[in-house]
């Protein structure tokens, strides 16, 4: 007779849109043929009423729901929650996002990676202060500071010339533009697994177009970019987007390793560009938590394969630390016996 497979709840707090997305019926039943019940956390209840999970999964935010996991957590010391709020709160901000990145040491490689430059504008006064922000030229792209996943946060600007900065509302991040061939690698990281795939990205712009181009030019996210009007198939065709050779998979696995090590995350992509000066120099432009993993070839086995390996290693954990103090308790007996033992020895 087979054993019966050992089942793991998992339950998962995600906003309405969010959820639509990722928990696809081929997501719950692929996970829940392997021992994983995917368990829909009610956002109108305590989550330390709810359960008992193996594993928390959540992308909400506020003081409330954090005060609801650590609650959670001090009455469920075993389950595993992904991720932390505190290190998830590093990537609402696009300055501190992209520090950690120039914090990464790795071993040299024939590639080499970094972030372009970039400043902080909190006011209409420093944005029209050409000394402030003199080490930047355009075009520069114009992002919200805070990046916390709303429509806002992907509202950014390609500004050409001084008139496009009319049109920006600070605090903003200016971040310099740099000509990648048309083409962003988004990389994705799931616990221990990286994958890249190409998409559609902004133009190269030549100087001769900044002297005639309109001052700025508005859109959502990067890798949306090619859906805009502005902009002709003719120019990607033109570029081979489908010849373009992809980063190596071992540079994107040491980087992907050092900003999971970094940021104490295991939901995340990150966005990296081809400097077109450099052949081998890479730009890591945005970061980004818990993204769209639907869009990347099955997922849904990977997150399952994620799942799985978080909640068993968990449950190892567990059990080495319950064996630890056992360990420990017979050790503080047998020193007890010891020492009783000596007390009459010495009474003699």
């Amino acid at each position: 007779m087979a054993a019966e497979l050992r089942r793991f709840s998992i339950g998962y707090a995600l906003a309405t849109k969010k959820q639509s997305s990722f928990i696809r019926d081929s997501l719950l039943n692929l996970a829940s043929s392997r021992g994983v019940d995917l368990v829909k956390i009610d956002q109108t209840r305590p989550l330390p009423e709810q359960g008992p999970f193996d594993c928390v999964l959540h992308k909400l935010y506020g003081e409330e729901w954090k005060r609801e996991l650590e609650e959670f957590r001090r009455k469920n010391p075993n389950a595993a929650i992904i991720d932390s709020p505190d290190a998830i709160e590093r990537l609402h901000n696009r300055i501190s996002m992209l520090q950690v990145v120039s914090e990464l040491r790795m071993e040299s490689t024939s590639e080499t990676f970094g972030i372009p430059k970039q400043i902080v504008i909190y006011d209409k006064e420093t944005l029209f202060d050409r000394q402030a922000w003199e080490s930047l030229k355009f075009p520069v792209i114009a992002k919200p500071l805070v990046a916390d996943g709303s429509a806002k946060s992907h509202k950014m600007s390609l500004v050409y010339n001084h008139d496009g900065l009319n049109k920006l509302k600070p605090p903003i991040v200016l971040q310099e533009f740099v000509n990648h061939g048309g083409v962003i690698f988004k990389v994705y990281v799931v616990g221990e697994y990286v994958r890249c795939v190409k998409r559609k990205s902004l133009p190269d712009v030549s100087e001769e177009r900044l002297g005639v181009s309109e001052g700025i030019l508005s859109f959502s996210q990067v890798s949306n970019i090619a859906t805009n009007e502005k902009f002709d198939d003719k120019y990607y065709k033109m570029m081979h987007l489908d010849d373009t050779e992809m980063p190596p998979q071992s540079f994107l696995a040491d980087i992907a390793c050092g900003l999971r090590r970094a940021l104490k995350l295991n939901l995340f992509n990150f966005d990296v560009i081809r400097d077109a000066r450099f052949g081998n120099r890479y730009l890591i432009i945005d970061i980004n938590y818990f993204p769209g993993y639907a869009k990347m070839p099955c997922y849904e086995a990977v997150l399952t394969d994620f799942f799985l390996d978080v909640v068993t290693r968990r449950e190892k954990e567990v059990v080495k630390v319950n064996n630890c103090e056992k360990d420990m308790i017979k050790i503080a007996s047998n020193n007890t016996c010891c020492s009783d033992g000596e007390e009459k020895e010495n009474s003699r």
